[in-house]
């Protein structure tokens, strides 16, 4: 139900606006002679909310010690009110003071004395603003909320998009994607860049021993174990197809791209899953290849992944559970 708060400091003037407007249903109308009582009621000089709800404000220009202008700066200072709709009650007809009341805020005046009929058209008029004022607010706020759910819903597919479903890494769609933009990023800078290629040993004598179930698993240990070692911000660890792992380690030189090569090393030996079959070990092991360049016209990032696959294969000849690595000159 619409309220409507007068504030006049003429009780006959209040009372005959509260009259007319009751009796048009307004049911809801309440007055005040006061100033001070109406920036009470309202809490206008402090941060708490308005201890009455208004839905209109008739406002009077001329009030004991303060003006009417004053109060309505005071109105529009408030968050809770910046939008109520006020109309100003004067005597004056001077073009200058309505236009003041205008450019304080102001949606419209009435003049005193007052006609019934100027007067109820008036506030139906300002009561249909602020109606709609307020579907508006409603349904902007329904858009942004359903605009918050459609960004959840576009962060989610595009972070699915980017992972394998099992290990949680990121895909072989995106590894290619952020390859090539840390590459040109690295050519930009001057920086170089490294790539680690890695293979669980004997992966399918472990899925004929254990099942595709327990291979899974296995896969998912191995994923964590090399998520664990590259956390650096720019780091990307993907799942590069199979149970091969691709990590790509930005503005690193060689040294560091073999620490954490070294690292990932141990960190699979550490979680000893057992792979009875292995050739190798009793236990899960990983071949790792890694390659390091500083892009430029002559060279390719398709020559950084043959580097990185020609180490993992050095690796696998040379007895598994080992890291190679192709130096970055011939």
């Amino acid at each position: 139900m619409n309220s409507i708060l007068i504030l006049d400091d003429a009780q006959e003037n209040c009372m005959l606006m509260q009259g007319i407007l009751r009796k048009s249903g307004y049911k809801n109308t309440y007055t005040s002679q006061s100033p001070e009582e109406v920036i009470d009621w309202l809490n206008l000089k402090n941060q708490d909310p308005p201890q009455k709800e208004c839905s209109l404000i008739l406002l009077d220009i001329l009030l004991p010690g303060v003006t009417g202008f004053e109060i309505l700066e005071l109105i529009r200072e408030k968050k809770e009110l910046k939008d109520i709709p006020v109309i100003m009650i004067t005597a004056l007809k001077e073009s200058n003071v309505l236009q003041k009341a205008f450019d304080s805020g102001a949606i419209d005046y009435v003049i005193k004395p007052f006609d019934a009929t100027e007067l109820l058209a008036r506030v139906r008029s300002a009561l249909r603003l602020f109606e709609e004022m307020t579907r508006r607010k409603e349904r902007e706020k329904e858009l942004e909320k359903l605009t918050d759910q459609l960004q959840e819903v576009n962060s989610y597919l595009v972070a699915i998009s980017r992972t394998d479903s099992l290990t949680g890494l990121y895909n072989r769609r995106y590894f290619d994607e952020i390859l090539t933009t840390e590459w040109k990023r690295c050519w930009r800078t001057g920086a170089g860049i490294a790539l680690i290629m890695l293979d669980i040993d004997h992966f399918k004598l472990y899925n004929d021993t254990y099942g595709h179930q327990g291979g899974d698993q296995c896969l998912k240990q191995v994923a964590r174990a090399i998520r664990d070692c590259a956390r650096r911000a720019g780091d990307v660890a993907a799942r590069y197809g199979g149970e091969e792992f691709a990590v790509i380690l930005p503005e690193t030189n060689e040294s560091n791209a073999v620490v954490v090569s070294r690292n990932i090393l141990e960190n699979v030996e550490k979680m000893a899953i057992p792979h009875s079959a292995s050739k190798t070990n009793s236990i899960v092991t990983v071949s790792i290849g890694m390659a390091t360049l500083s892009p430029s016209p002559e060279n390719s990032i398709t020559e950084l992944i043959e580097r990185a696959d020609k180490a993992l294969y050095l690796a696998k000849e040379e007895g598994r559970n080992c890291l190679r690595f192709y130096p970055q000159s011939d």
